[in-house]
């Protein structure tokens, strides 16, 4: 260990019994600890946010699909035995997208409509499995609502519903829209405003005769094996069938627009977030020219003795960079304690104050998902070190251009 290093240490040590200078590294330390486990703490709740909303999301998306360029998909079933041999595809289902007014005790909502197959849709996801109010059938020309329009339209389990489309068709009375009558089978909760408000599911085969689409379909959901590998997989299953007549578009696409606002919202948050850090280090530069004005004699009998201005520069951009070093460290090990424990402690202070941050009426998610991640972590360490070490240089610097005479004359 070098003389600069244990010289340094010495300081560190000796400032602990001068008071204002100790208050004044313990109040640097102290404020790079905060503002390091602050911006961990942050960074995975945002991380389990982001995950919650993704799967959220997905439930309701699938992670991808295939369609035919002219916008409908013939002889579906022989493609879906074709799209299930792939080995990363674990389920595919089909299904109908199409849009509808539907119409219940005068009050009328614009919707999307989809058609599914009960039992496959199940396989490809969970939407179908929220179900909050009567069953997830299909049969008998029922219909499932989502909660948010159950809630505007009034409508309840057992309630007749009027679908009206845009198709539409030649009677007696002229041409007039399509319309059918369907009874609400059950309520689903999808915890997404976007399709609690707006979307509804009936069978396949009545979606097929209320937009006139025959044997056809809109397309097939995928379910993959790994999500974030989805786009390179739907691209091989609709090369592997016919890239000229078929295309994938994966999770990515169908929402980019919201990744990119909950990427872009992360990001900020971490850039405000970081002004903490960036003041803890401006801290550090505070403190360390104390510390240099303090030891100005002890800086002079060193230059005395014989040692070099560089070396004068490294006991010092040392004694700096151990504070950094100590409270990047305490802050990342809080941090991360913090950030596994955050649902518990945040009941905690729920039940001392009585109140909830997340009411279950209010908010769909009404906890503080925490999910670390790796990356996260080492790049707020390196950004910590980066604005440690140029907090230091400029301190160490300055004592090694302190000059012996001005010093030795005053002392």
């Amino acid at each position: 260990m070098s003389i600069e290093f244990n010289i340094s240490s010495q300081y560190l040590r000796s400032n602990r019994k001068k008071g204002f200078v100790s208050f004044i590294s313990g109040v640097s330390m102290v404020g790079l600890i905060l503002g390091v486990m602050t911006l961990v703490t942050v960074l995975s709740v945002m991380n389990g946010f982001h995950k919650e909303l993704r799967d959220r999301v997905l439930n309701a998306i699938s992670h991808a699909y295939i369609t035919e360029y002219s916008g409908s998909v013939t002889n579906w079933q022989d493609l879906q035995v074709e799209i299930n041999k792939h080995p990363d595809v674990i389920n595919s289902s089909p299904y109908i997208e199409r849009y509808a007014l539907i119409s219940i005790n005068g009050k009328a909502q614009g919707i999307s409509i989809r058609g599914v197959d009960v039992d496959l849709e199940k396989q490809t996801s969970i939407l179908l499995n929220k179900i909050k109010h009567g069953e997830a059938s299909l049969t008998k020309n029922n219909i499932l609502i989502g909660s948010g329009l159950a809630l505007q339209l009034g409508a309840n389990v057992g309630d007749k519903i009027t679908l009206l489309t845009p198709n539409v068709s030649s009677g007696i009375i002229g041409i007039q829209p399509r319309f059918k009558r369907f009874t609400v089978g059950g309520v689903f909760d999808a915890g997404i405003n976007e399709y609690d408000n707006t979307l509804a599911f009936i069978h396949i085969n009545q979606a097929q005769k209320l937009y006139s689409m025959h044997n056809k379909v809109s397309g097939i959901r995928l379910k993959v094996n790994d999500l974030f590998q989805a786009k390179d997989i739907v691209n091989e299953v609709a090369n592997s069938i016919d890239g000229n007549k078929y295309y994938g578009v994966d999770w990515t696409k169908q929402k980019s627009n919201f990744i990119k606002a909950l990427n872009l919202e992360k990001q900020m948050i971490g850039i405000v977030l970081s002004l903490i850090i960036a003041v803890a280090a401006f801290n550090i530069v505070s403190m360390m020219i104390m510390v240099v004005t303090d030891k100005r004699a002890d800086i002079a009998i060193l230059k005395t003795l014989g040692m070099t201005p560089k070396r004068i520069v490294k006991i010092f951009f040392y004694q700096g960079l151990t504070i950094g070093l100590i409270g990047i460290s305490i802050g990342l090990i809080l941090g991360v304690a913090l950030s596994l424990n955050i649902e518990t402690i945040v009941s905690i202070i729920e039940s001392i104050l009585g109140f909830q941050f997340f009411p279950k009426d209010v908010f769909y998610i009404n906890r503080f998902p925490s999910e670390i991640h790796i990356l996260d972590i080492a790049k707020v360490a390196i950004g910590a070190f980066i604005l440690v070490l140029a907090a230091a240089i400029y301190p160490a610097r300055r004592a090694g251009k302190v000059e012996i005479a001005k010093v030795l004359n005053y002392e």
